[in-house]
């Protein structure tokens, strides 16, 4: 998975990048919020990003909102690194958007495991998206009867909305997706078919039915 990291002071970035390397992640480097602000707005953007909150330019926290106000589509995972540790510092970091946050000098097993919580996050937001997408799909594919249908007592024929009668395939068939493939239930079987089956047996016992050359 790809990553996004802002940190200005280079030794900082090259540690970050180098750690998050080892653990396999693709990084992609920034020096300042400008940088991380663009490079989050792009159409393949990094979905995870840990972001420096004081940065020149504008901070990860600044970055955090302008993304979460003017890109609410963009549903990257953002990690703030701070040297703040008030809880009102970092309540304000994740109201304006973050979506967890890691005290400076940082941990390096509790940065990778507040990751992975990313990627998890991450992996079911593609999963549900992906459903979401299969469902619209399915949807727009979906063509519903509804209200009422009015139809013959007799004959079984429907009318339509222009008042003109046909068969229920027919209808069904002009209204909706399914299609009809012609069959014969038990009770019609022992009803109808069944007895022409048993008259022509008896007629071509008689002779008088006989079979086709």
């Amino acid at each position: 998975m790809r990553v996004l990291i802002a940190e200005d002071d280079p030794i900082s970035r090259r540690v970050l990048q180098t750690t998050l390397e080892k653990w396999g992640y693709e990084v992609e480097a920034t020096a300042d919020g400008v940088a991380a602000l663009a490079a989050l707005q792009r159409d393949d953007a990094a979905p995870l990003a840990i972001l420096d909150w004081m940065m020149p330019g504008i901070d990860g926290v600044e970055v955090c909102r302008r993304l979460r106000e003017n890109e609410p589509s963009i549903l990257a995972y953002i990690i703030l690194l701070t040297t703040l540790s008030e809880k009102s510092d970092i309540v304000r970091g994740l109201n304006a958007g973050a979506n967890d946050y890691v005290v400076k000098p940082f941990d390096r097993e509790e940065l990778r495991a507040r990751v992975q919580v990313g990627v998890r996050v991450i992996e079911l937001q593609t999963g549900l998206a992906e459903s979401v997408k299969k469902l619209e799909e399915a949807l727009s594919q979906v063509r519903q009867l509804q209200g009422i249908l009015p139809i013959c007592s007799h004959c079984k024929r429907v009318r339509d909305d222009k008042n003109y009668w046909q068969q229920v395939e027919s209808y069904v068939t002009a209204h909706s997706e399914a299609q009809f493939s012609h069959s014969i239930c038990p009770e019609c079987f022992d009803r109808i078919a069944r007895p022409q089956i048993e008259e022509m047996r008896r007629l071509k016992a008689e002779g008088k039915f006989p079979d086709k050359p």
